[in-house]
């Protein structure tokens, strides 16, 4: 199993907190997750490209790594 990796690089880990590098919308809702949102005790996928986290109000997402940052 490859390691999941942010978007600089650094290994991501199940409860690590990550932060959004970019506007984000979700789908199916009205919400728009801003740069610079954090989301607490991700959890890794099968996917290395994917974790599942909470953001805000939205619970059960799963984000690229490619718009995260380890903080």
């Amino acid at each position: 199993m490859s390691d999941t990796k942010d978007s600089n690089g650094n290994i991501l880990n199940d409860g690590d907190s990550v932060q959004l590098i970019k506007d984000l919308k979700v789908k199916g809702t009205s919400v728009t997750l801003k740069r610079g949102s954090v989301a607490k005790n991700i959890r890794l996928t099968d996917d290395p490209e994917e974790v599942e986290c909470s953001v805000e109000k939205v619970k059960g997402l799963v984000l690229k790594t490619c718009f995260l940052k380890k903080v």
